[in-house]
């Protein structure tokens, strides 16, 4: 049986996050374990995340990659 993951932004329920939510994108350690070793951004049902945070999270992302924090394809 797999264990039911866990919003890890939202720790007292989704109901209850603040407005406006926001990821940092300066967080690189964060987002490099929602993105995968190709680059891409992992879904909702494997990391856990929430839909109010994954937005966040995708836009995040988007941000680190244009100021070049994170890249867009990994390396060969």
């Amino acid at each position: 049986l797999k264990k039911k993951l866990k919003c890890r932004f939202c720790p007292d329920g989704c109901d209850h996050s603040p407005r406006p939510v926001y990821v940092d994108y300066k967080d690189v350690r964060l987002l490099r374990g929602l993105i995968d070793r190709e680059g891409r951004i992992l879904a909702r049902r494997r990391t856990g995340t929430c839909a109010k945070y994954q937005r966040a999270v995708r836009e995040a992302v988007l941000r680190a990659r244009f100021i070049a924090l994170l890249p867009y394809v990994a390396d060969e």
